[in-house]
């Protein structure tokens, strides 16, 4: 690294510059990490960042400059896309490049037989907030990775949000569960209490605007707050009052944690199947 301990000084390869890829690239360039330049590898042409100072955009393979030395490539493409990406970039493995994967279901022992048993990979797992910079992201090193290596991803991830680490790559599986489908589960949290909104009476354009801005408000207030969340619930309740009543229902045997229990649960179980 150079210019400082969160600055490449050596190309980062993108490849693949989709929602996910775009909201890193933004971020990168923002936080002036990427001193030493981006190239982008994607066939839609990534055109929403074409002229950005830093960025050259290429469609295909033959237009990368034969004497790129990427010190981080970046895997931000599909997973049934990875099979013709990863083979690609094997041209870069070696002790000074650091390897990148965000895609779901897609094993370090994947890149590991498409890129060497040497090369340095990290597989990590985003969610959709990093769109506007509010995700988290867990990240899992294999074995060749420096610690060094690991300081720099981390910090091209926290452009995005919150990044943190583990060093047990089945914890993946359920971090997939929890964090990485987890946005869906709030915005169907959103939706049910509107839609409960409506049943109790509310106009549909109040009910959807008191769901969605309660549910945001909350979590800002479990983010920034001194209390959890455990706490928190007990704050807004009171004796035989309504949200009381409302959590003797919620809370029930049968209720939400059971019901979001299943549901991790089977989100694991699909992420195991899909790594294989």
């Amino acid at each position: 690294m150079g210019g400082g301990d969160n600055r490449l000084s050596r190309p980062l390869l993108l490849i693949g510059c989709g929602k996910m890829g775009g909201a890193m690239l933004s971020g990168w360039l923002e936080n002036g990490i990427a001193a030493g330049g981006v190239a982008v590898l994607d066939p839609m042409g990534a055109v929403a960042f074409e002229g950005r100072a830093g960025v050259t955009l290429h469609t295909d393979l033959a237009t990368l400059p034969a004497d790129l030395d990427p010190e981080v490539v970046v895997f931000a493409v599909k997973p049934q896309q990875m099979a013709d990406a990863a083979p690609f970039a094997a041209r870069y493995a070696g002790p000074g490049t650091v390897f990148m994967s965000i895609a779901a279901g897609t094993t370090i022992g994947f890149f590991e037989g498409q890129l060497g048993a040497g090369a340095a990979i990290v597989r990590a797992m985003p969610n959709t907030p990093a769109a506007i910079g509010q995700g988290i992201t867990v990240a899992c090193p294999n074995a060749n990775v420096s610690d060094a290596q690991m300081a720099m991803c981390t910090v091209l991830l926290g452009a995005i949000g919150e990044a943190l680490s583990v060093d047990d790559e089945t914890l993946i599986d359920p971090v997939t569960a929890v964090s990485g489908s987890g946005p869906a589960y709030v915005f169907l949290l959103i939706e049910c209490l509107a839609e409960a909104g409506v049943e109790a009476g509310l106009p549909r354009d109040l009910a959807d605007r008191l769901a969605l801005v309660t549910v945001a408000g909350a979590g800002q207030l479990a983010l920034r707050g001194e209390d959890v969340p455990a706490q928190l619930r007990k704050n807004v309740s009171s004796p035989g009052g309504t949200t009381q009543a409302a959590l003797e229902v919620l809370m029930a045997e049968d209720g939400l944690q059971q019901l979001m229990t299943r549901a991790v649960a089977a989100a694991t179980r699909r992420g195991r199947e899909l790594a294989g």
